[in-house]
C-alpha cells in the first residue's frame, strides 16, 4: 500500500510544481508592485478627498471639492494643453525617426557595435545635464540655434516666449534622449523577422523603399504598439525637460511650458502647498494616461488585424 501511495503523492506534487510555480516565479514583481505601486495610488486618491495639511495630516473630507478647485482652474487647463502639445511634438517624431534609424542601422554597416552603441550615448545622460545644455542652445539672445539661423537669413526665435517654440525646444530634448533607445527596440525587433522574408520580396522585384514598407513595417506592428503606450505613458509624464528650460523651474512667465507633473509640483511644494489638491491633480493625470493609452492599445490593435486580415485569409485557403 505504501509503495502505491508514494508515486501517488509524487505525482500530485508534480502536478501541484508545474501548475503553481510559473505564479510563484512572477509573484515577486506584483508583491513589489502591491507596496510601491498599488498602494500609493491608493493612499493619494484617499489624500485627494480630504483636507490634508503638511504638518496635521489627514483633516476634513471634502469628496470632490480638490477635483471641482483643480479642473476650473486656469493653471489645470494650461498644464493639460501643455502637456498634450509636447507629447505629440516628441512623440510622433521620435517613433518615425527611431524606425527609420533602426532600418539604416539594420543595412550592412561597417562598425555596427560602435553605430549601435552610439544613438545609446544619449540615454545615458543625465536628464538635468541635457536640459541645461539646451536651455542654452535655444536660449533667445545668445543660443546657437538662432546663431545658425541668423546665418541664413531666419530672424531670433523667442523659444522662452512662445508657447509652441518652447514647446517644439523642449520635444528636441526628448527626442534627443529617447529616439536612440527606440532605435534599438526596433532594430532588435528587425533581426528576428526572418531574412527569408526579404530574399523573396528581392525575388519578387521589390526595391529598397518598398521593402521597408511592405515587409519591415507590418512585421514591426507589435514592437509599435510597445513603444507608442511606453511613449505615451513617459511623454504624459514629462517633468525634467520643462523644469529645467530655464532657471526659474516655473514653467515660463505665463506658464507657458508648465506640464501636468509641473503643475502638481507646485500645488504639493509650491507657495500654497495643498497635498489634497496636487493628489487630485495626480489622480486626474493618472485617469488621462490611462485613457489615452485605451485610446492607442484599441486604435493600433485595429491597425494591426485590419493587416494581418488578408494573411489569414490566405492561409486558410
Amino acid at each position: 500500500m505504501t509503495s502505491r501511495t508514494r508515486p501517488e503523492w509524487r505525482v500530485r506534487l508534480s502536478r501541484a510544481d508545474m501548475k503553481f510555480s510559473p505564479y510563484l516565479f512572477i509573484s515577486p514583481f506584483f508583491l513589489l508592485f502591491l507596496l510601491t505601486g498599488l498602494f500609493p495610488i491608493l493612499y493619494t486618491g484617499w489624500v485627494s478627498l480630504h483636507d490634508w495639511d503638511l504638518i496635521m495630516g489627514q483633516g476634513e473630507f471634502i469628496g470632490l471639492d480638490n477635483y471641482k478647485d483643480v479642473v476650473v482652474s486656469p493653471s489645470f487647463t494650461k498644464a493639460l494643453r501643455n502637456t498634450f502639445s509636447i507629447f505629440l511634438l516628441s512623440s510622433v517624431p521620435q517613433v518615425i525617426i527611431a524606425i527609420v534609424l533602426a532600418y539604416m542601422l539594420d543595412a550592412n554597416l561597417r562598425a555596427k557595435t560602435f553605430w549601435r552603441m552610439g544613438v545609446l550615448l544619449p540615454y545615458v545622460v543625465a536628464p538635468v545635464a541635457v536640459s541645461l545644455i539646451f536651455g542654452k542652445l535655444f536660449a533667445d539672445s545668445s543660443g546657437l540655434v538662432n546663431s545658425l539661423l541668423g546665418i541664413i537669413g531666419v530672424d531670433p526665435i523667442g523659444w522662452h516666449k512662445s508657447a509652441f517654440w518652447s514647446h517644439v525646444a523642449i520635444a528636441s530634448m526628448v527626442n534627443f534622449r529617447w529616439t536612440g533607445y527606440n532605435a534599438l527596440i526596433f532594430l532588435a525587433a528587425m533581426q528576428a523577422i526572418p531574412r527569408e522574408t526579404y530574399e523573396a520580396a528581392i525575388i519578387d522585384g521589390a526595391d529598397r523603399v518598398k521593402r521597408f514598407f511592405h515587409v519591415t513595417i507590418p512585421m514591426l506592428r507589435p514592437t509599435i504598439i510597445f513603444v507608442v503606450i511606453t511613449s505615451t505613458i513617459g511623454g504624459l509624464q514629462i517633468f525634467d525637460e520643462p523644469r529645467m528650460f530655464d532657471t526659474m523651474g516655473l514653467g515660463g512667465a505665463s506658464r507657458q511650458w508648465m506640464t501636468m507633473t509641473m503643475y502638481l509640483y507646485e500645488l504639493g511644494w509650491g507657495p500654497q502647498v495643498s497635498f489634497g489638491r496636487a493628489s487630485a491633480v495626480a489622480w486626474l493625470l493618472f485617469l488621462i494616461i490611462v485613457g489615452v493609452g485605451i485610446v492607442n492599445f484599441l486604435i493600433t490593435r485595429r491597425i494591426a488585424s485590419t493587416g494581418s486580415a488578408p494573411a489569414k485569409k490566405k492561409v486558410t485557403r
